[in-house]
């Protein structure tokens, strides 16, 4: 076969290259930036469907802010997430045509391969946070209202919304890089930086640190700690069996 040449540039074509990726980007932060300002409220309604599930949808029931600038603040953060979310994959697209000119072809379907495997299990992370940890800590958390009867004073929950928005950003961004294990570890396989048989020998602890992960990162009820630990477990395991197919392609590298 005939050897696989790489595209030369001259240090100027490198140069309006990369001029071009960053006034994309540039741009892109200023269209995103105006965007996600008007679609905050669209953000913060589905943010808070769990929680007004959990209410059973009860008149009534709200999310209050104390401070007298809170609903505005709070407003910009959630555009400001959103402008992530929106900008981040935009960025790694730029950043991939940028450098694929120096790389080969089996470098450029790598790089794309964990990209779109970052993306996924971003995602898969979100969405297991979403449906299933949010609803069932929030009704854990609802379980300790007391309604008054006899004569007693209730105890309801009145959320401020910054602290409400505050731990379902920071669960959904703690499950969304939790999920990005199997991706480090493969990565790190590859580069010969840690082995397989040290991934197996660790299991025994990898179990332990998993669960603490989990109980940090989520609410204090065993379920929702439990929800993100086997999936974590799960994907070790995975991470593993990867490992192995990588260290049977002698004499090949992935990265």
């Amino acid at each position: 076969m005939a050897k696989e040449k790489l595209v030369r540039k001259t240090f100027e074509e490198h140069y309006r290259d990369l001029k071009l990726r960053v006034i994309s980007a540039v741009l892109w932060f200023i269209l995103c930036t105006i965007i996600c300002f008007f679609i905050a409220e669209e953000i913060y309604n589905i943010l808070v469907v769990p929680l007004a599930e959990a209410f059973n949808y009860k008149e009534g029931r709200r999310l209050i802010f104390t401070g007298l600038a809170e609903g505005l603040t709070t407003h910009v953060k959630l555009s400001l997430y959103a402008w992530f979310f929106l900008s981040f994959p935009f960025i790694i697209a730029q950043v991939y045509l940028f450098i694929t000119p120096g790389l080969y072809k089996r470098e450029k379907i790598i790089f794309l391969s964990y990209v779109i495997s970052s993306t996924l299990l971003f995602g898969l992370g979100i969405a297991m946070v979403y449906f299933l940890v949010i609803p069932g800590a929030w009704r854990f958390f609802l379980s300790f209202e007391k309604f008054g009867f006899d004569s007693n004073l209730p105890i309801l929950l009145e959320a401020r919304i910054s602290e409400y928005l505050d731990l379902i950003l920071d669960l959904i961004i703690g499950f969304g890089l939790a999920f990005q294990l199997p991706i480090i570890l493969v990565i790190l396989i590859s580069m010969e930086v840690i082995k397989v048989g040290h991934l197996v020998r660790f299991r025994r602890y990898a179990i332990v640190i998993i669960f603490i992960i989990a109980a940090i990162l989520t609410p204090p009820d065993v379920f929702s700690q439990i929800t993100l630990a086997l999936p974590l477990l799960l994907l070790y395991e995975i991470s593993i069996i990867l490992g192995k197919l990588i260290r049977k392609n002698v004499g090949r590298k992935i990265y």
